[in-house]
């Protein structure tokens, strides 16, 4: 069980929304202090986390681990200025996630992979900093990472038409698509950068990992920017049975899926948006 005196904070440091007058960014960066460690979850696009660290304070030095939910440009376009700024960091993230990548519309394809300077920067890491995830660890006693997440439910999918090749031939199915969970001792908090793995696949593997039923927050972007009527229903359904104490989307959710999200007298729903921060 997490100590009363040292509680655990949940801070959005980048995201499409902001606070005030910090940089609004299309991505995804948290930082997270429990467990007596600092960690940085995800890094943005790379133009917002510096300076919108600045303004909330925040010492990117002090980061003792740095996760990369996924490989995707905008979570990963700041991971160079992260390692300078924390040069002893230990980075966690799946193979999977330095593949290049697209996205494929209309037989237009734009590339959404990790930028080359991010690549760079991890080729540099020291063997000893740098953790592949292809299954779950643990990061502290009470602070883990799922993994590649299985795929269980029949109405989830990655949420977008991703490719592994230019031509749209080889469909990507993120499999480098992980979470963060903290068991508080009191309900288990849930950090995500897109959910590619879908909301309640994800939500089922961290109950299965944590040993813990009780989903307390869900906090990061759950990608139903795309999601038709049915998946919508059936995940509002889901995600009622499970009963997770808030949510919070962000970034990639979507407006639409959004207002579904609020809308439903049996979830309890705060937008998310950088400056935004929850302590439990």
């Amino acid at each position: 069980m997490m100590n009363k005196d040292n509680p655990i904070q949940v801070t959005i440091l980048v995201d499409n929304r902001v606070d005030g007058e910090l940089v609004p960014e299309h991505g995804l960066a948290m930082w997270i202090e429990a467990d007596g460690r600092n960690i940085l979850f995800d890094t943005g696009q790379g133009q917002a986390l510096e300076p919108n660290c600045r303004a909330l304070g925040i010492d990117l030095g002090k980061a003792d681990a740095l996760v990369l939910s996924h490989g995707h440009y905008d979570h990963t376009g700041g991971l160079d200025q992260a390692l300078q700024a924390a040069p002893s960091v230990a980075v966690y993230c799946h193979s999977e996630a330095v593949r290049p990548r697209y996205a494929v519309r209309n037989g237009d394809a734009a590339a959404i992979h990790m930028p080359r300077s991010s690549m760079a920067a991890l080729d540099k890491r020291p063997r000893s900093l740098l953790h592949w995830t292809p299954d779950p660890v643990m990061l502290s006693k009470n602070v883990g990472l799922t993994g590649p997440i299985p795929r269980k439910t029949d109405y989830e999918d990655v949420g977008g038409p991703f490719f592994l090749d230019a031509q749209g031939h080889r469909p990507d199915r993120l499999t480098d698509d992980m979470a963060l969970w903290i068991n508080t001792g009191d309900g288990v908090v849930v950090c995500v950068g897109c959910c590619h793995s879908g909301l309640v696949n994800t939500l089922t593997q961290v109950k299965k990992l944590s040993g813990c039923d009780r989903i307390r927050a869900v906090i990061g972007g759950v990608h139903l920017v795309n999601a038709g009527a049915e998946r919508m229903e059936k995940t509002r359904a889901a995600l009622r049975k499970i009963d997770p104490g808030v949510l919070v989307p962000c970034h990639c959710t979507g407006d639409l899926a959004l207002e579904a999200l609020k809308n439903d007298p049996g979830l309890v729903v705060k937008q998310g948006h950088a400056g935004k921060s929850f302590v439990f």
